[in-house]
């Protein structure tokens, strides 16, 4: 009987300890990975767009579009300024990812160990799981806010290039169309995973 209490206030302190596992570290992991890929191609854009080049833009190359279907200056302003808005969302997105990894790391040296994803170090580290979702989620919802203004700037670079929306040309539609249908649905699923975890 006394073993079988033991036993049932372990399970109970167990489970009442806020813990992490090594797939945070991995979900950790794969954040700072893409958003470093995306955050390496908004810097290379905003390093080589010159949207005052006049071969920056086709439309001049096309006898099909008049002068009012060039893309205005705003366009071009709102090109950098969405892109440098990506810039900036995924870039917080992986410092507090990368802050949260390294407070989890610490807290295994103090204490215990973290596993690395490939069934090394399996011991589990006591942390706070309210912060753990709250930094989680932060670092979600900064993705998100990037990838929205990532794709609000191919809108306004796919303008230049090939024409603004309001002239309805053929392949300003055929490349802003899959910008506007795949990366809403993509985020609509993610964010609705990201709560399921963040409410579980």
């Amino acid at each position: 009987m006394s073993d079988i209490r033991n036993d049932n206030k372990q399970s109970s302190s167990s489970s009442s300890s806020p813990t992490t596992t090594p797939i945070h570290i991995m979900a950790l992991d794969g954040i700072v990975n893409v958003n470093s890929l995306f955050t390496m191609a908004l810097f290379l854009g905003i390093v080589n767009a010159d949207p005052t080049d006049p071969n920056y833009t086709l439309v001049h190359n096309s006898n099909t579009h008049s002068s009012s279907c060039l893309a205005r200056s705003q366009v071009a302003e709102s090109l950098i300024v969405f892109h440098v808005y990506s810039f900036s969302s995924f870039l917080f997105s992986s410092l507090v990812a990368l802050a949260l990894k390294q407070a989890i790391k610490f807290t295994a040296t103090n204490g215990g160990d973290v596993g690395d994803g490939r069934g090394r170090g399996l011991a589990v580290v006591h942390v706070n799981t309210v912060l753990l979702r709250l930094a989680i989620f932060a670092c979600a919802g900064g993705s998100v806010c990037g990838c929205v203004f990532l794709m609000l700037a191919l809108v306004n670079l796919v303008q230049i290039k090939l024409g603004v929306l309001a002239c309805r040309g053929f392949y300003t539609l055929t490349a802003c169309i899959p910008l506007f249908v795949l990366i809403p649905v993509a985020l609509v699923f993610y964010v609705c995973i990201v709560l399921h975890a963040f409410t579980a």
